[in-house]
């Protein structure tokens, strides 16, 4: 079972590590291998919410999302997307860019490493909007209680997130242009770019979030739509035509899962800045991170064990959450990269191991279902 779910998986990591250390050697080998662990951890959740939609779906469009779909997603998000950034930041057309990326890396890397304030300040923007969306809303199961209860209050403030996302970016652009001034005025220019930047990201999130309330929306009103058809069919007695609602609502199901996948392939693409810049490996691991997202969709499904590991999601977003913030912080200081690629590492380990913890005191209790898992959570905390 495993070996058939994730048998391409293995097979492109094998050739996407290989390719590394002939790309360059053994330190491309360790920054590949961080890489798409990261893209593992940080998608984890998009996994989880890919598998909860598709199971709802026939074998025909689930086959369209896992094939259409990660192309889009692989080769779109993942590979295309990352020479975008840097050819809009550098102000170079994509196949400049992508052949000064192969041959002249030394002037790519200056390129970037000019161009990391305003990278870092709209992806920074972008996770920490998603890290502060995930942690003020309200959940049945917490996983760090005394973190998570306060701030679910606090999340009942309209628009709390965007006021301390725009705070935190103004302290940021602010504390950047001191430091300019500071210096001789070098790259005093640069706090602006910092501030557009990271408006820019924030507007980003806000239009994909929009998009996928958008599909959410219309995917509720076609299964509401179905299930009055049904109930009229069954009072007249008269058959109905079931493929075409099913269809409409796939349809519906896919564009809302293409762009909830982007949203959340955004921030491992954004994440990789923190890791590398060089383009060829961010390629590799996001690729390899990408495959094995997909593979675990397909997985989730045929399983159906959605719920086992209930903090899962609680660990993919503190490591959103914490590259959030370290993507602000290198816009001053430099921050090694290592560091940078086991946060996410370790607070995906933690709520795993917080998550087999749970399941077992369940099991020493007697068990028990999802709801009774729920209630030991709001009554016990964590």
């Amino acid at each position: 079972m495993l070996l058939k779910t994730f048998g391409w998986s293995f097979a492109v990591t094998a050739l996407g590590l290989v390719a590394a250390v002939f790309y360059g050697g053994w330190k491309a080998f360790g920054i590949v291998a961080i890489l798409s662990i990261l893209e593992i951890s940080l998608s984890f959740d998009n996994a989880v919410v890919n598998a909860g939609i598709l199971k709802k779906m026939n074998a025909f469009w689930q086959k369209i999302f896992l094939t259409i779909g990660v192309l889009i997603a692989v080769f779109g998000m993942r590979l295309v997307f990352p020479v975008v950034i840097v050819a809009v930041s550098a102000k170079m057309g994509p196949i400049e860019a992508v052949n000064l990326a192969l041959n002249n890396k030394d002037r790519y890397q200056e390129l970037v490493t000019d161009a990391h304030p305003a990278i870092a300040a709209f992806g920074g923007m972008f996770l920490l909007m998603i890290f502060l969306d995930f942690i003020f809303e309200d959940r049945d199961i917490q996983w760090l209680r005394w973190i998570e209860r306060p701030l679910a209050k606090l999340g009942k403030v309209d628009m709390l997130s965007v006021c301390i996302s725009l705070i935190v970016l103004l302290i940021t652009s602010f504390t950047f242009a001191t430091h300019a001034h500071q210096h001789g005025g070098a790259h005093a220019d640069k706090a602006q770019t910092v501030l557009i930047a990271g408006i820019a990201g924030l507007i980003t999130y806000m239009v994909v979030g929009g998009l996928s309330g958008y599909f959410e929306d219309k995917l509720e009103a076609e299964e509401e739509r179905e299930h009055e058809a049904e109930e009229a069919a069954a009072r007249t007695g008269k058959p109905r035509s079931a493929v075409q609602l099913a269809g409409q609502a796939a349809f519906f199901m896919f564009l809302y899962l293409e762009v909830l996948d982007a949203s959340f392939s955004f921030d491992g693409v954004i994440g990789a800045f923190a890791i590398t810049n060089d383009i060829v490996l961010m390629a590799l691991g996001l690729g390899i991170g990408a495959m094995y997202v997909r593979s675990l969709t397909v997985y989730l499904v045929r399983q159906g064990t959605l719920d086992d590991y209930v903090y899962l999601e609680h660990g993919a977003h503190y490591a959103i959450g914490a590259l959030a913030v370290i993507l602000m912080v290198t816009i001053r200081y430099e921050i090694n990269e290592v560091v940078t690629g086991l946060v996410g590492v370790v607070l995906i380990a933690w709520s795993f191991w917080s998550s087999v913890r749970r399941n077992r005191a369940l099991a020493a209790e007697g068990g028990g279902d999802a709801g009774s898992a729920a209630k030991t959570e709001i009554s016990s905390g964590v």
